[in-house]
């Protein structure tokens, strides 16, 4: 495997210097409608050319409101994406299948329509709703495990909302349990935590299916309040903040020049690599993606 993740966008991995690190998280920050869904779809699509497999993809979206990962897969990348259903009964061995395992897409709260902020919830509402969380955890331990021992090596986070306060959003709190408990753990223990009790009688599978946690790359892509690009840049990042603790950190927003409006990329932080400091002018095509504006 190259020592880089191709993101599927030439001008955005120049601009990284080569690609994204493995083994890192990558945020990308920007409004509603910037594209940052688009990027993402091709962010996964490449893995099927780099790692022979394409990449996962896990939707936080709680709101019920469609990100369109359907019609941008199947659109720019002929794609039909395969859904992992939570609630159907999903044995932890059936892991091994690769026809039972290996799937597209997890929704972890379809049809919840509920905010994502914890101040917004009462006491009983709020334990009702960590009750619901830890009840999905284990399925999607299974989602990204499953997926990981058929090869996978790229994941993509999306549906996360704008709060006020990081600390505030259970959104990010789940994001920092799948990050550190699934992402960045050795593949032995994450199966210890999907089998349980069960691990023993299925190590030797556990053993025939290791895989190097070193080797996924995490792509999260955040709604900002924010919309122009100026206003991103200037940002301040609060302690806590899951910006705080990317390696990578790419802004997406409109620009202004004169009367005209357009779009543009900036990387923000790419910790451990030279980038280029330039802000990208992009459009995106409707087959294509996101693409040079001019």
């Amino acid at each position: 495997m190259s020592h880089r993740i191709h993101t599927g966008i030439p001008e955005l991995d120049s601009r990284l210097g080569g690609g994204l690190l493995p083994g890192t998280l990558t945020v990308v920050l920007g409004a509603t409608g910037i594209g940052k869904t688009q990027l993402g779809i091709q962010f996964l699509d490449q893995g099927r050319r780099q790692e022979g497999e394409r990449g996962i993809l896990f939707d936080m979206t709680s709101r019920g409101d469609s990100q369109s990962h359907e019609d941008y897969a199947a659109r720019l990348c002929d794609w039909t994406l395969s859904e992992f259903r939570p609630d159907d009964p999903h044995p932890p061995e059936s892991v091994w299948d690769r026809g039972q395992s290996r799937r597209d897409v997890c929704r972890m709260f379809r049809d919840a329509a509920r905010r994502v902020s914890f101040e917004d919830l009462n006491e009983d509402q709020r334990r009702e709703w960590q009750a619901d969380i830890n009840r999905r955890l284990e399925q999607t331990i299974r989602f990204f495990y499953g997926n990981f021992v058929q090869g996978v090596r790229r994941c993509l986070i999306d549906g996360v909302e704008p709060v006020g306060r990081a600390s505030d959003s259970f959104q990010f709190e789940t994001f920092e349990y799948i990050y550190h408990q699934i992402l960045r753990k050795d593949a032995d223990w994450v199966a210890r935590d999907l089998f349980r009790a069960r691990f023993r009688e299925q190590s030797p599978q556990v053993e025939a299916h290791m895989y190097a946690h070193q080797d996924v790359g995490c792509l999260m892509l955040c709604t900002s309040h924010e919309v122009m690009l100026d206003d991103l840049i200037e940002r301040p990042i609060e302690t806590g903040d899951v910006l705080s603790n990317a390696n990578t950190i790419i802004l997406m927003g409109k620009t202004r020049s004169g009367n005209r409006t357009g779009r543009g990329l900036y990387v923000a932080k790419h910790r451990g690599s030279a980038c280029e400091e330039s802000i990208w002018p992009y459009r995106i095509d409707g087959a294509r993606g996101l693409v040079s504006e001019g």
